[in-house]
This record gives C-alpha cells, structure tokens and sequence, in this order.
C-alpha cells in the first residue's frame, strides 16, 4: 500500500469588512480564535489558526476586512490584509451573495490578479438565501476572473465547511507538518487575552467608540497559592466622554465587559481567573507610531 504524501500550506482569509472571516476561521478550526462582532473592522491584525489531521496541516491566516483607511491604524490593517497574498499558497475570498460586483470587491479582484496563488471565491452568509440568489452571484462574478474553485457557505451555520475543508485539502502542496498535532494558534495567550476583552467592548459599547479602543494587558499571574489567575488589563480609549461611557454609571458598565470577556477567558486559558479592568484615554492612539506598536499594532512586521 502506496504512503499516501502529507501536505501542507498556508491559507488567507480575505473579504471586505463584516462579510465573515473571523467566524468562517473559527468554524473551521473548531474553537474561538478570532473575536466577532457585527461592527465593521473587528479584526484588526493577522490572526493565524491551524487545522491538523492525519493527512494535512493548514495554517489559517484571517486578516482585517479591506476598507477605506482614515488613521495610522487603518492604514496598518489595510497592510496587514495585504502583505499576506503573496505568501500563501491558498486565498479564500469571501463575499456574500449579491447580483452586482461593488467597487471595494472590485479592488480585491484586481489586487488578487496579480498573486499566484490559489483563488478560492467562498460566498458566505448562504442561510436564508434563494438558490437563484446563489446562481445569480455566481453568474456575476465567475467571470470576473479565474478563480480555482466557487463554493457557497455559511461559515454561521457550518454549510459545506466539510466540503471547503476538503477543497483546500486538495490544492495544498507535499510538505511537512509546521506545528505540533495539539496546536491550534500561534497567538500569544496575552493577545488572545486583549482580543476577548476588545470583542465585549465591542459588543456593550456605542457604534463608534469601539473603534477608538484598544486593550493592554498590564500583567498576568499565577497565585501561589491556588490555580488562580490574576489578569490586569487596561481598556484605552480617546476621549474623556468616552472612558465615562467606558465606565458606564457606577461602574455597571466596565463591569458588564469584565463579567462577560472572565467567561471567554477562562474557556481559552482552562482556568478560573481574577479580571481587573481599568480604563485610560490616550488621546489619537490611532495616530501615534508608538502607541500603535506598544498595543501591538506594528507595520515593521509586515
């Protein structure tokens, strides 16, 4: 009986903002990586997951959604969608069924026209579609250039993740296994830490103010006496009227991100933790080089 080759390659996750990617990563590995929300521009760094089986390993990489950039910090999420096309063997390109190309997934398909890698067009959000709205997407964009394969999924619902697992499985090149068997991120357990705050920031917060915080993770520890963990963690925000909102009246507010983020953590970390939540304004962070790269944001690693 022939070995059959072991393959392995590299996967981007690309789309304009909100069409899905963190979900789709997520149900593909199977556990919580990415944070998610509905807000546009959840994602703001490259998060890399991995998926390994007995005959292939795949590094997912999910990356911001493409948009229009207005700070320092857009800019390096427009960056870090981008530095990765050239680097994978596999880009999935997500969509969500519509009749007409717009002028943001115009852009995308004019940059991935100029890559050598794999095309996977994956048209996301398929539950509650008509099979005519799936035709007719795929009539309109099938032409738009030469993709390897166009599936249509509900990375929600889970439809046809199996047979796009399967699909990608088919196009990884002979290589050998990157990380071990147990492991499903590289990301380190402070920035998953940061990133599950953000994502209950995210969702108790005001539509705008999400988009001027960041989170930094001031301190972690083990007590000594017990399998507590200690996490002090400070919520950075840019205005005065903010952090009051932040902090919400009588503290019920900071209070509600903490209680909820404690839960996430402590099913990412398998231990109970102690969550201190403090709140700064650091005014035009999204501005300022420093502060960007103090919060994780750096374009010298891109």
């Amino acid at each position: 009986m022939i070995k059959q080759e072991y393959r392995s390659g590299f996967i981007s996750i690309i789309g304009r903002a909100n069409v899905g990617k963190s979900t789709l990563m997520n149900k593909i590995v199977g556990e919580k990586i990415a944070i998610m929300s509905n807000k546009p521009q959840t994602t703001r760094n490259q998060v890399r997951t991995i998926l390994t089986t007995d005959n292939f390993q795949a590094i997912f990489i999910d990356t911001p959604g493409i948009h229009v950039p207005n700070t320092e910090l857009g800019k390096f999420m427009l960056k870090a969608a981008h530095t990765t096309l050239n680097e994978v063997d596999i880009i999935l390109f997500l969509i969500e069924p519509d009749k007409r190309i717009g002028r943001l997934d115009e852009e995308i398909i004019a940059k991935l026209k100029t890559v050598d890698s794999k095309v996977f067009l994956c048209i996301n959000k398929i539950d509650g579609k008509s099979t005519q709205d799936i035709i007719d997407t795929i009539e309109c964009y099938k032409d738009a250039m030469n993709f390897a394969e166009i599936i249509p999924i509900s990375a929600y619902e889970g439809t046809s993740i199996n047979e796009l697992i399967s699909c990608i499985a088919k196009y990884l090149p002979p290589g050998p296994k990157y990380f071990p068997d147990d492991m499903i991120t590289e990301e380190p357990e402070r920035q998953l830490v940061a990133e599950l705050i953000r994502e209950k920031a995210l969702h108790l917060l005001d539509k705008e103010i999400p988009h001027g915080i960041a989170i930094e993770i001031n301190s972690m520890k083990k007590r000594a006496d017990s399998d507590m963990l200690d996490i002090d963690a400070t919520i950075i925000c840019e205005r005065d009227s903010h952090k009051k909102i932040i902090i919400g009246k009588n503290g019920q507010m900071i209070k509600n991100i903490g209680t909820n983020a404690r839960r996430d953590i402590e099913r990412l970390l398998g231990s109970k933790i102690f969550l201190n939540l403090w709140v700064k304004v650091k005014k035009n962070w999204r501005d300022h080089e420093v502060l960007l790269k103090n919060y994780g944001y750096n374009n010298q690693d891109l």
